[in-house]
């Protein structure tokens, strides 16, 4: 398999986590987001991911460019170990949380919306660190009231093996962090963060530990 993948992409981190948890063998191929006039708009990029985005993966004919789409694709083709429950309602409450970060926080904070925000529509760049923090931070806000609320919520989102929750929730707080956003009112997030992070999948996944990591 190959990972097109750049070192600080929350949904390249998720794919990361996950082939590293199914102890699968993959060659990362960098695709520097902000060299070159970003590296993602060249021609050979685009006719593998016409969306410009990463990450992109490989595994023979078959390529898909959405992480969630990724991580799906793992699962049904690689199930051990099963990174979503056995049962249904578990399956849904995992791609709920899951979902509500990749589709709910990480689109609005998303580095060519910040672009954009920056340089076409010319706000100042505390105007923009404001906009991340704030959508971040509700969008957290959400992810702690439903693991604080929910009985199968264990030593992770759900239960005490990761899920696609959790390889979800990482990169996002990674990227919270990295921004100062206020994580104090969120003990359950820290928590199953520090679990997870204890993990060597996790760790290796991590952006300081990629190929093209910049420090």
């Amino acid at each position: 398999m190959k990972l097109y993948s750049y070192f600080r992409s929350s949904a390249a981190y998720r794919v990361r986590i996950a082939l590293n948890l199914k102890g699968i063998a993959y060659e990362t191929v960098p695709v520097h987001l902000m060299k070159d006039g970003g590296q993602q708009f060249s021609e050979s990029y685009r006719q593998l991911n016409p969306t410009a985005l990463v990450p992109t993966l490989v595994d023979g004919d078959v390529t898909i460019g959405q992480s969630m789409a990724i991580l799906e694709y793992l699962e049904e083709t690689h199930p051990q170990p099963a990174l979503l429950p056995a049962d249904a309602k578990g399956r849904a409450r995992v791609r709920a949380i899951a979902q509500l970060i990749a589709c709910d926080i990480h689109p609005l904070d998303n580095l060519r919306v910040l672009k954009y925000l920056k340089h076409e529509m010319k706000v100042s760049e505390e105007a923009k660190n404001t906009w991340y923090k704030h959508w971040v931070e509700v969008g957290l806000t959400a992810v702690e009231t439903m693991l604080a609320s929910h009985p199968d919520t264990g030593r992770y989102c759900h239960g005490d093996q990761p899920t696609f929750a959790d390889l979800c929730l990482v990169p996002q707080v990674a990227n919270a962090r990295r921004f100062d956003c206020n994580l104090d009112a969120m003990p359950n997030i820290v928590r199953i963060d520090a679990a997870c992070t204890e993990l060597a999948a996790f760790q290796q996944a991590a952006p300081a530990n990629q190929p093209d990591s910049e420090g």
